[in-house]
């Protein structure tokens, strides 16, 4: 064995693994692409049943993949040649959208902010196009107003609002299309990250190819300027969650002729939710997603596939599931919402305030603790009640999301099921790191504020 190898074997067996190592990270990139396009169909026809595959379009999906005639030219042998290129054009307009947001990002005016130090250097820090909430609007304009669509009395295109109901149709399609260009991008960040000198993120970089296509080895990649990570992070996963809601909600007005307490309720909330973000760009800048985590697999399909096709679920299965809640159960759902909103942002917009000045008048009269690191941990306000407060508040507004779907399916609790699960997991991670960032100060922290989640509780 060469010195080399035995090197690397080293630093495989010492390496500390997360998600299961190798093997869990293997399992993660080819289970979840099928929990997407199983949910895609499950939403619909709003219940469980193993014969999805026959719900990807009445003459086959994997009929219309094999005869596509790009593919083979001599198998095609009907006589409708956009049904043979359906995913062919489901992948055109998942592109064409991608590169819609990327130049929204690029010419767009925005606020260039600097962010967290890289890697702990105060002397190297990135600087961000901030303008994400600008292009949100701009999207949501241009499929109002400005969808082109061909006139052959005029011979001319004439603009006006999208058909954004043919989403719902074309919607296992088009999460398909999402997920292979996941692939390939991840695949794209992966090969060149050995390319030059590259800042490696620490939990992505253990030598096995796998785990470290899946968690991403790059910690920063970009092109020029363009920062891939801190763009999908917010933009074209986020962005396409709202635009699915609103197709799924033009598509049930266009069956019943009418659109339902529930759905509205769940557009709203939604609305909200991705708004909240967007408009919240800076502060993403912060976050371990960011500073911490690489740029592969994990969060490329987190941010561009799962986010926008498994949480628009609800949206999805009320399309055809109405379960008709009285206005009593409705008003009950929206005070859950506003609770859960309300410490949810109110918890995030404390820590920015305090992380920003901590002498601003709303903040000043907070306690904190002091670390030997020099920075403050805070011990009162939302933050003395639990040291994850603002997890909670983000499931209670994630709970409320299914309740508007009544009881009549597991199907749309999927959310709450499995973003309780994260949230535990992204706890448990957030107290690893923290650990290892303060050591004995992170301790003494923990006897103050006891509570993980919630105050009293745990």
């Amino acid at each position: 064995m060469t010195s080399s190898t035995s090197d690397k074997k080293k630093k495989a067996d010492s390496f500390e693994y997360e998600f299961g190592g190798p093997i869990g990270a293997f399992f993660t990139v080819t289970l979840l692409p099928i929990v997407v396009l199983l949910l895609s169909h499950w939403s619909k026809i709003g219940g469980l049943d193993a014969g999805f595959l026959a719900d990807f379009r009445t003459e086959s999906f994997w009929d219309a993949w094999l005869k596509s005639s790009v593919l083979c030219p001599s198998c095609s042998t009907s006589g409708d040649r956009a049904n043979d290129l359906l995913l062919f054009r489901c992948a055109g307009g998942i592109l064409c959208y991608f590169i819609f947001q990327v130049l929204l990002e690029r010419w767009l005016p925005c606020e260039l902010v600097q962010g967290m130090p890289v890697k702990g250097n105060p002397n190297h820090r990135l600087t961000y196009r901030i303008n994400g909430h600008l292009a949100f609007w701009v999207t949501l304009l241009a499929l109002d107003v400005g969808w082109p669509t061909w006139h052959e009395s005029s011979q001319s295109y004439q603009f006006g609002r999208a058909p954004l109901a043919v989403l719902y149709d074309y919607h296992a399609e088009l999460a398909l299309v999402t997920i292979l260009f996941c692939f390939a991008l991840s695949f794209y960040l992966y090969t060149t990250s050995f390319q030059g000198q590259r800042i490696l993120a620490d939990g992505g970089n253990s030598g096995n190819p796998v785990y470290d296509f899946f968690l991403g080895r790059e910690l920063n990649p970009r092109i020029g300027s363009f920062d891939w990570k801190e763009f999908c992070e917010l933009r074209p996963g986020l962005i396409g969650w709202a635009i699915l809601n609103l197709a799924f909600m033009a598509k049930q007005h266009e069956n019943l002729g009418y659109v339902t307490g529930s759905m509205i309720l769940i557009n709203i909330f939604q609305f909200i939710y991705v708004w909240d973000g967007i408009y919240q760009e800076k502060a993403i800048l912060s976050t371990m997603d960011i500073t911490t985590d690489g740029f592969g697999y994990m969060l490329c399909f987190g941010d561009l596939a799962w986010v926008p096709f498994t949480y628009s679920i609800q949206a999805r299965y009320l399309v055809n599931n109405d379960p008709h809640l009285s206005y009593a159960a409705l008003a009950a759902i929206v005070a859950t919402h506003i609770v859960g909103y309300a410490t949810f942002r109110g918890a995030n917009s404390q820590k920015d305030a305090f992380r920003k000045d901590p002498n601003h008048p709303n903040v000043v009269h907070l306690q904190f603790m002091k670390t030997k690191r020099g920075t403050k941990l805070l011990t009162s306000g939302w933050w003395g009640m639990a040291r994850k407060i603002n997890y909670t508040g983000d499931y209670i507004m994630g709970l409320s999301w299914c309740l508007v779907c009544g009881f009549d399916s597991i199907v749309p609790y999927f959310y709450a099921i499995y973003f309780a699960i994260l949230l535990v997991h992204r706890a448990i991670r957030d107290d690893h790191a923290c650990q290892e960032k303060y050591g004995e100060d992170w301790k003494e922290y923990k006897k103050k504020v006891p509570y993980m989640f919630i105050p009293g509780i745990v």
